[in-house]
C-alpha cells in the first residue's frame, strides 16, 4: 500500500534516495524493485527495520547492481547521519505527526537534500484524524502517537518557508478512514468487532487484488475522505 505516488517522482538511473521513517519499508521496497537507484531506509524502531530487512532476504538477482542498492539504519529525524546534499529525493510518510519539533525534523530533511532534489510527504488529513481524536483518545495519545492535526497550509506553509517549491499534491486512501473511524468508535473490543474484521478483510482483499471496482471507489472517495494528505517539493538548484 503505497501513501505517496511512485509516478510522481524523478528515479534517474543511480539516484540515491532516503525513505524516512520507513516502518516496515513499504515505500522502500516499492523504490527499490521499481528503479535503479541506491535507497535507505530510516527509522526509530529496530523491530520494524527487521522486518523491512526481511522483504529483501528473496529478492531476485536484479539488473544494474552498480546502480541499485539497499541500506537500513536505525536514526532520529531531528539529527540524522547524513552529510549535507546526500540525497536526490527524500520520501516522509506518516511520520512528522509523530514528531513533537516537527520544524527540525523539516530543517534536517532540507539540509540532506541536494539542491534540484525531491521531497514527497505525507500527513494524516485534517478532518478524518480529528474525527478518530473525538471518537477515542486513546487513538492517539500513547507513546509514539500521533502529537499533533496538520491543516494542509501550515504544512506547505513549513515546507515552503524553507525555500523548497510546492509541485503538487493529492489524496490517498480514501476506503481507509471508515475503518479507523470503526476502530476508533469501538476501541474496547477492536480486536473481536465483527465489523472492523469485515472492513479489515474487506481492504486485505483491496490491497492484495487491486479490482476495478475498489479502483474506482477509490477515485471517488480519495478527494472526499482520503485518509492522507500528499505533497510533492522540488529543491531549488
Amino acid at each position: 500500500m503505497h501513501t505517496v505516488d511512485l509516478k510522481r517522482l524523478r528515479l534517474p538511473d543511480g539516484a540515491r534516495a532516503l525513505d524516512l521513517g520507513c516502518g516496515q519499508g513499504r515505500h522502500v521496497h516499492a523504490l527499490y524493485y521499481g528503479a535503479k537507484i541506491h535507497v535507505v531506509g530510516v527509522d526509530l524502531g529496530f523491530d520494524d527495520l527487521v522486518k523491512t530487512r526481511e522483504g529483501f532476504e528473496h529478492a531476485p538477482d536484479l539488473e544494474a547492481p552498480d546502480q541499485r542498492s539497499f541500506g537500513l539504519s536505525v536514526g532520529n529525524a531531528l539529527q540524522l547521519p547524513f552529510a549535507d546534499g546526500t540525497f536526490d529525493l527524500i520520501v516522509c510518510s506518516e511520520v512528522l505527526e509523530h514528531i513533537p519539533d516537527y520544524r527540525q525534523a523539516l530543517d534536517e530533511i532540507n539540509r540532506i537534500l541536494k539542491p534540484g532534489g525531491q521531497f514527497a510527504v505525507s500527513v494524516p488529513r485534517f478532518w478524518p484524524e480529528w474525527i478518530c481524536w473525538q471518537l477515542e483518545e486513546r487513538y492517539h495519545n500513547n507513546v509514539g502517537g500521533h502529537v499533533r492535526i496538520f491543516r494542509s497550509k501550515e504544512l506547505r506553509g513549513a515546507i515552503k518557508a524553507r525555500g523548497l517549491t510546492h509541485t503538487g499534491g493529492h489524496w490517498a486512501h480514501g476506503l481507509h478512514s471508515p475503518y479507523w473511524w470503526l476502530q476508533c468508535a469501538a476501541w474496547d473490543k477492536r480486536e473481536t468487532s465483527w465489523l472492523v474484521k469485515q472492513y479489515h478483510r474487506f481492504l486485505s482483499w483491496d490491497i492484495l487484488q487491486r479490482p476495478l471496482l475498489t479502483r474506482v471507489l477509490e477515485k471517488i472517495a480519495d478527494p472526499l475522505m482520503g485518509k492522507s494528505v500528499v505533497f510533492y517539493f522540488d529543491k531549488k538548484a
